[in-house]
């Protein structure tokens, strides 16, 4: 363990800004001198004790509760201090002062700083050392920064069962089988002149292939819990005044973007993140594409195309009142050849076809026709959208899930894929299905951090709020 994980920290537990309440929490070894200095007394483990919290002259800063949770049977797994006074900014910030203040302060018996060493803690690492001393695996560590971050209500009950486990154990019965299937593959090798064929009698085909079984479930399940997370980023382009802004209204509810029968009326991005049975999508709606001299106009349609690379699904609208214009079919065959030439494969264009009130003519068939005005065809488009987001109907105790675990994952599925390959050829590839199946191995327990980099582990944990 690298030496600032054995270093005391302090932190602000609580968001910035006014409220009823805020924490300042502490957490490192032997806490007990400094909440003597601090408490002028000693506390009841888990207990709530009210009290006034002193500055140096001995002048309360505030009155509050004074909780000591000592180790192990604590958040982080270390001594932990949580001091709850009234949430104002400047009382905490004198708070967080004052503990490490005293921290520093010389014992009169000892002539000892009474905690050396405290520092104010980076962002995540209280949840960090909780990783670090087993109270959480690396899947439950993340599951508190998704549930915090949670945007919809499936998300937050989806990262509130990842935190209680349910995605760790799936990780772990997987795990256990293919520790298994390796036991037999290295008895094998070890015994080279046995005549019992090993993996013959303990089935290791079938177990294999039940192996491949539940892990594509429990990839699916993870593909659905990482959407629930991270969501798709859907752009709204077509020429001016074919109903880009009347249509991201719509779909949010709520007036978000200017409608005006002027061209050109949207000249930056609009965004606004929507729920679709749970899953958020991020809308985004941006200026007409057309050539242009305006120069402020032209910087808009820039940044039109650049969302649009950046896109998972683009809505291509089409002006059904203006679909008969040669003019207009011609700027929207032109707009479909740049789609078709500048985006990735991964980017689905949808064609939606607009104001199905005001036309006279009938919409083609593929995509999808609706008025934003009117709200017709609106079910049918979330529904398209759900289908080109991958989302399933939510099986119940749906976990959260991030990219990550489904990146892992799928590394599991394709060393297992070798592995069968190997595994057919029998003694000729023992070796090799032995270290593909190691590899695999390797991929799970990146998932709950049971084989994790210090590189991975700062990543993860600066996504986290100071204090947690």
């Amino acid at each position: 363990m690298l030496a600032r994980h054995s270093e005391p920290i302090v932190a602000i537990a609580t968001a910035p800004g006014r409220g009823a309440v805020g924490i300042v929490r502490v957490s490192g070894k032997n806490l007990g001198r400094l909440i003597q200095a601090l408490c002028d007394r000693e506390l009841v483990p888990r207990h709530a004790t009210y009290l006034p919290l002193r500055d140096a002259q001995g002048t309360p800063l505030d009155h509050g509760l004074a909780i000591h949770f000592p180790a192990p049977h604590s958040y982080t797994g270390e001594d932990v201090l949580e001091l709850q006074v009234h949430g104002g900014p400047v009382v905490l910030q004198l708070l967080l002062a004052r503990c490490l203040e005293a921290a520093a302060e010389a014992e009169p018996a000892t002539g000892q700083p009474c905690l050396p060493g405290l520092r104010v803690a980076r962002p995540g690492e209280f949840t960090e050392r909780a990783f670090l001393n087993d109270k959480i695996d690396l899947a439950q560590a993340e599951a508190i920064a998704d549930l915090i971050d949670a945007s919809t209500e499936a998300a937050a009950r989806s990262a509130s069962r990842s935190l209680a486990g349910d995605f760790s154990r799936e990780i772990h019965v997987l795990r256990d089988a293919l520790i298994h299937l390796r036991m037999l593959v290295e008895a094998t090798l070890d015994f080279p002149e046995e005549e019992i064929d090993f993996l013959r009698k303990a089935d290791a085909q079938g177990q294999l292939s039940k192996l491949q079984q539940q892990l594509a479930v429990v990839l699916q399940h993870a593909r659905q819990g990482a959407l629930l997370r991270e969501g798709i980023k859907v752009v709204i382009a077509g020429q001016p005044n074919a109903g880009k802004s009347s249509l991201l209204n719509a779909l949010a509810g709520a007036e978000l973007a200017i409608v005006t029968p002027v061209e050109g009326t949207t000249r930056d991005k609009v965004q606004q993140t929507i729920q679709i049975e749970g899953v958020p999508l991020h809308v985004i709606d941006t200026a007409g594409l057309r050539e242009s001299e305006d120069e402020v106009e032209k910087i808009g349609i820039a940044r039109a195309w650049a969302e649009i690379e950046a896109a998972d699904a683009v809505l291509f609208l089409h002006d059904l009142t203006r679909a008969a214009t040669p003019s207009y079919r011609e700027a929207d065959a032109s707009i479909a050849r740049t789609l078709g030439d500048s985006l990735p494969s991964r980017v689905s264009v949808l064609d939606v076809w607009n104001k199905t009130d005001a036309a006279g003519v009938q919409p083609p068939s593929q995509g999808v026709a609706l008025s934003a005005k009117t709200g017709a065809g609106l079910d049918a488009l979330r529904h398209r959208l759900l289908e080109i987001a991958g989302w399933q109907a939510a099986p119940e105790g749906l976990y959260i899930a991030r990219e990550r675990h489904v990146q892992a994952l799928r590394h599991v599925q394709d060393h297992l894929e070798m592995a069968a390959q190997h595994l057919a050829a029998q003694a000729q590839s023992l070796d090799l299905l032995a270290e593909e199946l190691r590899l695999g191995q390797n991929n799970l327990n990146e998932i709950t951090g049971e084989f994790t980099s210090d590189d991975l582990l700062g990543v993860i944990f600066s996504k986290f709020c100071i204090g947690k």
